[in-house]
């Protein structure tokens, strides 16, 4: 606080950046095998014990930002390294959200489209700004009871269930939702049963949902990684349940992370971590059956796979 004012102090500097796979967001349906500038900023606004990237997220602003880039240098760098978009991410935007909208902007107008990565943790009233400037976003649906939110994330369950739901309903982005899957604490076969029946109920059959796997980080170092089993379970009581698109992520499983038409069943995209291989749309069509795939296609896919290329901002 300034005066009488809330001033976001690490405007215009970052935690570093780099350009990704847009299947590492992860997206498996936004702009398939496409690059993706990505950056972020320093800390966060859940707490999380469990954080995979807690080094960023925890850190105080002035120990980790060094960059400094303006929005116009961001957008211009994407457009010139041929990044089809920019990705909010590292930390989550919404605590960033003033440089992340006029970021977003200045990449809309060199054509360069804008991705958040964020946990879903916003109010009711800064929902509309923040995602009016966004074409996508991967939302992280952590759990699914209130004590797991309250005890391992400091936060509530609710309010991003709310989000969720306002994307789907009040929106045009498109948006994918990721549960890291925790031993013991939030992997259970009954609760992964009651969000998929709220999943299906709320947000229909066509919202992908990824089940990636933990490993041991940050406050939850003795917790064990997640079995690729797991994942697989949850996969399958998900797609069960009617929904289309269901990944498994962080492990190696090309069944769990391709995607299938929900029409004939006939593979659409190959993936192999973040490469593609057999990629069988018509723009958003199966060319098997004809059938319409949920997400944002252009004519042919990226050719990007799963390089990580640190880079500079000028």
């Amino acid at each position: 606080r300034l005066g009488d004012e809330m001033v976001l102090t690490t405007y215009g500097r970052s935690s570093g950046f780099c350009v990704d796979p847009i299947e590492k967001k992860p997206l498996n349906q936004f702009l398939p095998g496409t690059s993706v500038l990505s950056f972020g900023t320093a800390g966060c606004n859940l707490g999380c014990q469990f954080c995979q990237n807690w080094d960023i997220s925890k850190a105080r602003e002035f120990d980790r930002l060094g960059e400094t880039a303006s929005p116009e240098a961001i957008a211009a760098t994407a457009r010139r390294l041929g990044c089809r978009s920019a990705a909010f991410t590292y930390n989550d935007p919404v605590i960033f959200a003033e440089y992340a909208i006029d970021t977003a902007r200045a990449c809309h107008d060199q054509d360069v489209r804008t991705v958040a990565v964020t946990a879903g943790y916003i109010t009711a009233e800064a929902r509309p700004e923040f995602y009016s400037v966004m074409d996508a976003a991967n939302v992280d649906l952590k759990g699914f009871t209130e004590e797991f939110y309250h005890r391992r994330c400091l936060a509530r369950l609710q309010p991003v269930l709310d989000t969720l739901v306002w994307l789907r309903r009040e929106t045009d982005v498109w948006f994918e939702v990721t549960t890291l899957l925790i031993p013991g604490e939030n992997d259970s076969r009954e609760e992964i049963d009651r969000a998929s029946d709220w999943f299906a109920a709320n947000l229909g059959p066509d919202v992908p949902w990824h089940f990636t796997a933990f490993h041991p980080d940050y406050k939850m170092l003795t917790t064990p990684p997640t079995p690729a089993a797991t994942l697989t379970q949850a996969r399958e009581i998900a797609r069960a349940k009617g929904l289309n698109y269901v990944y498994t992520g962080n492990v190696r499983d090309r069944r769990g992370g391709s995607t299938w038409c929900p029409g004939c069943g006939a593979l659409l995209i190959e993936r192999d971590w973040y490469e593609l291989g057999a990629y069988q749309l018509d723009e958003n069509r199966c060319r098997n059956c004809g059938c319409e795939i949920a997400g944002r296609f252009e004519r042919q896919p990226g050719d990007w796979g799963r390089r990580r290329q640190p880079v500079r901002i000028s």
